[in-house]
């Protein structure tokens, strides 16, 4: 159990410092960004806007307004913004908007691919494990987190 705590307050104690890099991420994909975090409309993003929006996102994920995230708020809002990112999904690749999506339109969405040919580096159309590790690494920088 103390486990369980010391990982939600860690968490919690991280979101507003990955808030910058996440809001920059989010609102990106949201087409919002710099509009969006210049408040002021000043043409600058100042620390105070940022820690703004920060502090926004905590409130809102913080529902049960105590100050802190419960493990319970931070599972309900990544079920929250998975929602969200299926429906853009779903909007983005359902060429016949019926609601489903079938393995053909998944391929012919403009990522299909991608991921495969980021792999293999060297292009011959397989990928090694040395491809693949370099592809994992890659993938753990871009995202933040440590190799192993």
């Amino acid at each position: 159990m103390k486990h369980k705590v010391f990982i939600a307050l860690i968490v919690g104690a991280s979101i507003s410092l990955a808030a910058g890099v996440a809001m920059a991420k989010d609102h990106r994909a949201q087409g919002a960004a710099f509009e969006t975090l210049d408040t002021d409309g000043d043409g600058r993003i100042t620390r105070a806007e940022a820690e703004a929006m920060a502090a926004g996102r905590m409130a809102a994920a913080d529902t049960d307004g105590d100050g802190a995230l419960s493990l319970a708020e931070i599972e309900a809002r990544g079920a929250e913004r998975a929602k969200e990112r299926a429906a853009r999904m779903m909007e983005r690749l359902d060429a016949d908007n019926d609601g489903r999506l079938t393995a053909e339109e998944m391929r012919a969405g403009k990522r299909a691919g991608r991921m495969f040919d980021r792999a293999d580096a060297d292009g011959d159309g397989v990928i090694t494990k040395a491809e693949f590790d370099e592809a994992r690494e890659k993938m753990r920088r871009r995202h933040g987190r440590d190799a192993g």
